[in-house]
């Protein structure tokens, strides 16, 4: 039997952290996604426990100050695309810019030196990571889905995600209903 699941990526972590934290007895604001301050002093061997805890999870915590902004650039850009509300509506040159305090091009050409990629192939991974959930759980058309996510047309949604997953989301729905068929047998 097959199990699908709905999350909130952004919950989860915060989930975890807010769990880890609490074991360690630490004091902790949590700042945004990605981001939390932590209110008192905090030996090496409890920063080390922390850490260890946190990978297992996947979450490493970020020492280097280019490094901090490009982990902030990719939270702020799942942020944007997983959203539910109309973030997505914006530019994201715009929202990327207001939202880290920083010029575009100061934030593109530091996500490109780091990552070796441009944001915007950043953002059409995660787009099409967000419009394969959203075909998932099945709740909207492929065109509600391109609005959501701010594609022109239903053919530009559709070209990047053949691009990117090499199907047509209508061939990745057609495997996901017979995976589905095939489980429930």
């Amino acid at each position: 039997m097959n199990l699908y699941f709905k999350f909130d990526i952004n919950v989860i972590c915060k989930t975890i952290l807010q769990e880890q934290f609490e074991k360690l007895d630490l004091e902790y604001d949590i700042l945004g996604l990605g981001e939390v301050n932590i209110n008192q002093n905090i030996s090496d061997e409890k920063l080390e426990e922390l850490s260890n805890a946190l990978q297992k999870y996947g979450i490493q915590i970020v020492e280097n100050q280019k490094s901090i902004l490009v982990q902030k650039i990719k939270d702020t850009i799942v942020e944007m695309v997983f959203s539910d509300d109309d973030t997505t509506n914006f530019k994201s040159s715009v929202y990327l810019s207001e939202k880290l305090n920083h010029s575009y091009g100061y934030i593109s050409n530091l996500f490109s030196e780091v990552t070796y990629t441009s944001i915007e192939n950043y953002i059409i991974i995660q787009k099409i990571e967000r419009v394969k959930q959203l075909l998932l759980i099945n709740e909207l058309t492929l065109t509600e889905i391109a609005y959501k996510l701010n594609y022109s047309s239903v053919s530009h949604l559709s070209t990047q995600f053949k691009n990117t997953t090499g199907l047509s989301p209508s061939a990745f729905q057609r495997i996901i209903v017979q995976r589905r068929n095939n489980s429930s047998i």
